[in-house]
């Protein structure tokens, strides 16, 4: 399914009401939800209401879009006192970089150290 997204996508199931989720952020571009599987104290998962599969599908039109996912997860962790202490953003691209839902997403994570390289 990399490249198109798949007929049961969850992330667009979730955007259009039919899964109810907690939304912890939520404008017109962006919504985020907390990761049902943390790898840290915070981990909130920001995505775009546009379907776009991989960071390879990406065009030059969605700049904007990838701004507000950033600037969205950004103002979340200063807002959860996360930023002074630090905190990471992580893209994942198809199954080789650990991509598990093929909707584009932003993991915030926080709350912790965090190790580099990160695996």
């Amino acid at each position: 399914t990399e490249g198109r997204m798949p007929a049961d996508c969850l992330f667009c199931r979730i955007a259009a009401g039919e899964i109810p989720a907690t939304k912890v952020h939520e404008d017109d571009l962006v919504f985020a939800i907390r990761d049902i599987n943390p790898q840290a104290p915070t981990h909130v998962l920001f995505v775009p209401r546009q379907a776009i599969a991989t960071l390879n599908d990406l065009v030059a039109a969605d700049a904007e879009l990838i701004g507000r996912l950033v600037l969205a997860a950004t103002a979340f962790a200063k807002s959860q006192q996360l930023a002074d202490d630090g905190y990471r953003l992580v893209m994942n691209c198809n199954r080789h970089g650990g991509q598990t839902v093929f909707h584009l997403h932003l993991h915030l994570l926080g709350g912790r150290a965090m190790d580099w390289p990160p695996g």
